[in-house]
């Protein structure tokens, strides 16, 4: 994926994040960031949903991923992340848009405590 000459610095636009490929602690592809979730109030990034299982995208479950558990790679134009497959296998999912309720503080809570991340 070719960096836009607009976008070498530290800014890169929602569109382009999406479709980036995940890597995790072992290089290996685990999916790909479908979405990212912008705190309203603060305009941070909060979370990264990460598409994963499935084949060739089809039946893809929905994992949202702390952003802060994301470290973009310039070498493999991706992100690195230290979470594994075997973590994501038990890690909370939802399969569509509708079945993650981003409003509710205790699940997001327990969602960053699964990946050890402080709620910022």
């Amino acid at each position: 994926m070719a960096m836009d000459e607009r976008e070498t610095g530290n800014l890169i636009g929602s569109d382009k994040v999406e479709g980036t490929a995940v890597y995790g602690p072992d290089d290996s592809k685990i999916g790909s960031i479908e979405r990212v979730m912008i705190d309203k109030v603060s305009g941070r990034v909060s979370y990264a949903v990460l598409g994963f299982g499935g084949f060739l995208g089809l039946g893809n479950d929905h994992y949202p991923l702390p952003w802060q558990s994301l470290k973009y790679d310039t070498a493999v134009g991706g992100y690195r992340t230290g979470v594994t497959e075997n973590q994501l296998r038990g890690a909370p999912k939802y399969r569509s848009d509708s079945d993650w309720n981003w409003g509710d503080s205790t699940r997001n809570r327990a969602l960053n405590d699964y990946y050890g991340v402080p709620v910022v």
